[in-house]
């Protein structure tokens, strides 16, 4: 039996540590989970770390992928998840229902919180792009709190840190006590796609493959969907 390095996106800690125990006892293999924003990650294999399988963004496998890091033909997607606001849960729920009623809403909020840009976070570092594109950039720095690098931005709400959260919607699902009140409406929404690969040079490929392969099961789209993810 095999023991598996695996390093994984935040935007699908929800539904991957549920599968983890699942897997484990199906297969006897142990997986070692390393978690963070998906250019964390990225960072870290390009430094050199070394991982059997990654879970990331789009855009992070494609990117290991330039450099040579992913096995070919391995990685698949596996769901995909848009940008959500979140309240601590029994707070009013703020009117973001449209782009003009978003940006009102953020203008009256005491304090939010989102991923810092410079973790490189995806949702963050779009968000912080909206502020700019809705022109109120300035007016929001001195109300964002941000959550610890790779950590939770719902956190901050049971903290009374901040009143508003945004973030991928599953993660903003791992924080019990609070209440999703939608996604970012309409254009300003952005979706991304989560995706899983087999690095290149894993010595444990059949392991991997398994790893994967009940990844993209049915009964784990299950789980994906249930934790806020729209299966592939």
């Amino acid at each position: 039996m095999a023991e598996l390095d695996v390093y994984s996106t935040i935007g699908v800690r929800g539904p991957v540590e549920e599968l983890v125990p699942q897997f484990e006892k199906a297969s006897g293999h142990t997986l070692r989970m390393t978690w963070g924003t998906a250019p964390m990650l990225v960072k870290r294999i390009e430094g050199g770390d070394t991982a059997d399988v990654v879970i990331l963004s789009r855009a992070g496998i494609d990117g290991l992928r330039q450099l040579g890091r992913i096995a070919l033909g391995s990685d698949v997607a596996l769901a995909s998840s848009g940008v959500a606001l979140a309240v601590k849960a029994g707070a009013p729920t703020p009117d973001i229902s449209t782009p003009e009623a978003l940006t009102r809403t953020l203008l009256a909020v005491r304090a939010i919180s989102y991923s810092e840009p410079a973790a490189g976070g995806a949702s963050g570092v779009y968000f912080a792009k909206l502020l700019e594109r809705l022109g109120i950039a300035e007016a929001m720095q001195p109300k964002t709190k941000y959550p610890p690098a790779g950590g939770f931005a719902a956190r901050l709400l049971l903290t009374g840190e901040a009143d508003l959260a945004v973030q991928q919607k599953p993660e903003l699902m791992c924080v019990p006590g609070t209440e999703i009140i939608g996604f970012l409406p309409g254009e300003l929404n952005m979706v991304t796609v989560f995706a899983a690969a087999i690095t290149a040079g894993s010595a444990k490929v059949e392991a991997s493959k398994a790893l994967i392969a009940m990844l993209q099961s049915p009964q784990s789209a299950a789980v994906f969907r249930a934790k806020g993810l729209d299966p592939s």
